[in-house]
């Protein structure tokens, strides 16, 4: 089957999460929550494509399924529920655990079981696990933005889903056999570049769709646990079950090294880990005025309304772009990049030209050097504090 959206060379994951954002707004394929962007795609047809998952042998032989919270799996949750088996939703943004599991009254109606399935239901119809559950969860249902027929997807990036499936294999609850499945439109089924793909990125076995059920047959491994390098600190303050994890495996040997632990010089107010140092003098902060003379910086401007700080962060992580500090200021379409020499600033205006999102260029040069270090000093001293304030989103006003 030809994709209905067509990704040209060179794109970014982010380049392709917005084609297809876009496609699907386009061509009205959603239901609500709308807009699409910046979500996984509740799409129509979601229920009919969860039916085929009760097609597959491995749900069949499943005892215990794991399932996103998402609004498209909402009937691949029922009739995981209606089969008898063992529902497991991972608890949200994994702020309190890992995992919750429903449990619906006693001898529940059809209509009770539709509940338990809903965002609401598994709220009211559910108990945390610990990670001495000792669970062995037979199979995955995960929520894509995007996939391709080798099995190789992009969700709507920021990680939930493959930090899901990473701590699963650290506290021992699936294996390299654990099947994976992912349910989407059949347009968000597309041609993946994998070099695009890092070693934390999740895999699936199965894509189903309303129209078609794709066995992916996929060589690519699944993450085979937490990448501890690749987590900063900030990361292990947002997820506390990180931290346990994080124990059992260094009494278990293992090397669980953080970024930050790392290299130190890897830092950045906003994330813990946006980019190197080399200078490795200490970062510019509004307490040190003196040192942003010393900082070179890039200006960002054309930054489409509809763009997150999460999303520009992701597109210079990927082009070996990550800076110092980044200063976001997304009501006036523009954000801040800062540097510490001008040789690192001018390989990444190397590495940043043609830089686009959705199709929309957007406009890279050095910030204007006739910027008096007062004007700066107010720049960076109030807009970075409501940046630090806000956890690195756009500033409140």
């Amino acid at each position: 089957m030809e994709p209905a959206i067509r990704v040209r060379a060179g794109c970014s994951k982010w380049d392709i999460r917005q084609k297809v954002w876009d496609y699907m707004e386009h061509n009205d394929l959603a239901d609500f929550p709308r807009p699409v962007h910046h979500r996984i795609p509740n799409f129509k047809g979601a229920p009919q494509a969860c039916e085929r998952l009760t097609t597959l042998q491995d749900f069949q032989l499943a005892k215990t399924v794991k399932i996103n919270p998402d609004a498209p799996q909402k009937n691949a949750r029922f009739l995981t529920l209606q089969a008898g088996k063992t529902l497991l939703v991972p608890t949200p943004r994994l702020r309190t655990g890992l995992f919750n599991r429903i449990t619906p009254p006693r001898g529940a109606s059809k209509e009770v079981l539709r509940i338990c399935s809903t965002s609401q239901g598994v709220k009211d119809f559910s108990v945390p696990l610990g990670l001495d559950s000792a669970l062995q969860v037979d199979l995955v249902v995960v929520g894509s933005v995007a996939v391709s027929e080798k099995g190789w997807r992009i969700g709507k990036g920021e990680g939930f889903a493959d930090m899901e499936y990473a701590m699963m294999v650290a506290m021992g609850a699936v294996t390299e056999r654990t099947v994976v499945v992912t349910v989407v439109h059949d347009c968000q089924v597309l041609d993946i570049p994998e070099d695009l793909l890092d070693d934390h990125d999740l895999t699936v076995d199965y894509i189903l769709t309303p129209t078609r059920v794709i066995r992916t047959d996929c060589s690519r491994p699944k993450p085979q646990g937490i990448i501890w390098c690749k987590i900063s600190r900030e990361m292990m303050s947002k997820i506390p079950i990180l931290r346990r994890l994080q124990d059992l495996e260094r009494r278990a040997g293992k090397d669980v090294t953080l970024k930050s632990d790392e290299d130190p010089t890897l830092r950045s107010p906003s994330t813990g880990a946006m980019g190197p140092d080399p200078t490795n003098r200490a970062p510019v902060t509004e307490d040190n005025p003196a040192d942003q003379k010393e900082v070179t910086t890039i200006y960002i401007g054309n930054i489409p309304p509809t763009t997150r700080v999460s999303e520009l962060k992701s597109l210079l992580r990927e082009r070996g772009a990550s800076p110092v500090h980044l200063t976001w200021q997304g009501a006036q379409h523009r954000a801040f990049l800062d540097y510490a020499d001008p040789c690192q600033a001018q390989l990444v205006l190397s590495s940043l030209e043609g830089l686009s999102i959705g199709g929309q260029a957007m406009q890279v040069e050095l910030a204007r050097t006739q910027r008096n270090q007062v004007n700066r000093h107010q720049v960076y001293g109030h807009k970075r504090s409501q940046y630090f304030k806000h956890g690195g989103d756009t500033p409140r006003k």
